[in-house]
């Protein structure tokens, strides 16, 4: 019991969107751009970028809110049904939002990338990877429908725009019983560095980082070259979705491309919080089909 509640504390760690300054040029959507003086309208998840009038961030896609919004945080509750289950079962994940101020169910969201929730749901060994859309039913809870494949720890986040706040990126550990027999995997997860190109559901995707070897607390930056280079299109309205976890699941996250316009590279900003190795899921689609590619990024310190 003082091992799992440990571990529960060690994995309540803060997660991120990934929030970059602007550091190259983009033909996206000229008219947005980051004044000299104050501007009254603000990405609610990219704060850099402002403007002086109504529109769309050229980053994410979403829509620029009037002023700076309140950036609490918003508790997530997460329950399971059946509450006791086992590898290869159904069950279904129930995720609660709560007014920070209230404590009462939060029941107005905004659309955030054409859905109200997005779900990620990430294995101990960061082999397992699900980015899902649980459904709001008419009690204000989302309910969503799972099978995970194996005992261990989970990390669930929860990505969510509650209405008159920010988006909120939050994260549940879900513990599954392990079969018979079934090894205890204690520690991190062993990751080998896997970068160059991934074949995925019907392209290739081929990763540069600059600089090579990426250094903790420093920018890196991320190159996926796209083959071929036909068909490509928005999936849930951005050109690109990327989640980063770290090897022992404390760092989590959730970015999209910091420069992209349909073309064969796109680029993703990220500053690895710490040395370790970071296993990184892209997801593009092409031809109506959802490609999804994973690296292994080793990330030391400075010397």
């Amino acid at each position: 019991m003082k091992r799992r509640i440990a571990l529960e504390l060690l994995l309540a760690a803060p997660l991120a969107y990934s929030q970059d300054a602007k550091v190259g040029t983009s033909a996206t959507v000229p008219a947005i751009s980051t004044p000299e003086g104050p501007a009254d309208y603000v990405c609610p998840m990219d704060l850099d970028i402002r403007s002086a009038k109504p529109g769309v961030c050229p980053r994410c896609g979403m829509k620029l809110v009037l002023g700076i919004p309140d950036r609490s945080e918003y508790p997530m509750e997460l329950s399971t049904r059946p509450r006791v289950f086992h590898p290869g079962e159904k069950v279904e994940l129930a995720f609660r939002i709560l007014d920070p101020k209230s404590g009462q169910p939060v029941q107005r969201f905004e659309i955030v990338h054409e859905r109200l929730f997005h779900m990620f749901i990430v294995s101990q060994d960061l082999q397992y990877f699900v980015h899902d859309h649980p459904a709001l039913g008419s009690d204000n809870v989302f309910r969503f429908d799972a099978i995970l494949p194996k005992g261990g720890i989970y990390r669930i986040l929860g990505d969510f725009y509650p209405f008159g706040a920010t988006p909120q990126l939050i994260a549940k550990t879900l513990i599954v019983p392990l079969r018979r027999g079934e090894p205890v995997e204690l520690g991190p997860a062993k990751l080998q560095p896997s970068l160059g190109s991934c074949h995925a559901e019907n392209m290739d995707v081929e990763l540069i980082t600059e600089p090579p070897e990426p250094i903790s607390g420093q920018k890196t930056l991320l190159f996926f070259k796209l083959k071929p280079a036909t068909g490509l299109e928005k999936y849930l309205g951005a050109w690109g979705h990327m989640l980063a976890a770290s090897d022992d699941l404390i760092d989590m996250i959730h970015t999209h491309p910091f420069i992209a316009d349909g073309g064969q590279q796109e680029q993703f900003n990220l500053i690895f919080p710490r040395a370790r190795t970071y296993r990184v899921w892209v997801q593009f689609q092409r031809q109506g089909v959802v490609n999804t590619a994973a690296f292994n990024i080793p990330v030391r310190e400075l010397k």
